[in-house]
């Protein structure tokens, strides 16, 4: 395990609208305003994304199984912000639910908001982090 201690900077909360691709609009944020380490928490709704379930199987490189949103579906979620060499890279896992189904998964694609989606972003000070591409995952992992 290896870790490092920070305490928090700025907090930053924007409404995304909608049709506003949720990865897009966080990367923006996150650019334009030089967080290179943060936490964003998402509460609301989205009517597109194209997410993550989990892996086929346990080997190495993981091949991932992939879900599709394709409608309305209310969104909890939570993600963090690292660099990966010139651009913030979100991580972001979030629950999606629609009546009684209820997906949790790895939000990587294709992401729109539906009607509004809160975000709060809650910068990091003090952390030297980054990604960087693992060659026996083929993921672009956090490295301290």
């Amino acid at each position: 395990m290896k870790y490092q201690v920070g305490r928090p900077g700025r907090i930053i909360v924007a409404r995304l609208e909608d049709g506003d691709d949720v990865i897009e609009n966080l990367v923006s944020i996150a650019k334009k305003e030089n967080i290179r380490a943060g936490i964003v928490y998402v509460v609301g709704g989205m009517r597109e994304g194209r997410i993550v379930v989990g892996p086929e199987t346990d080997e190495m490189p993981p091949k991932p199984v992939w879900k599709q949103l394709g409608e309305s579906h209310e969104v909890i979620g939570l993600g963090t912000i690292f660099w990966q060499k010139d651009d913030p890279k979100i991580h972001f896992h979030g629950a999606f639910g629609k009546k009684d189904r209820v997906t949790v998964g790895c939000l990587r694609e294709q992401s729109e908001t539906f009607l509004v989606l809160e975000t709060v972003i809650i910068e990091i000070e003090g952390i030297k982090a980054e990604r960087e591409l693992d060659p026996v995952s083929g993921i672009a992992l956090l490295k301290l």
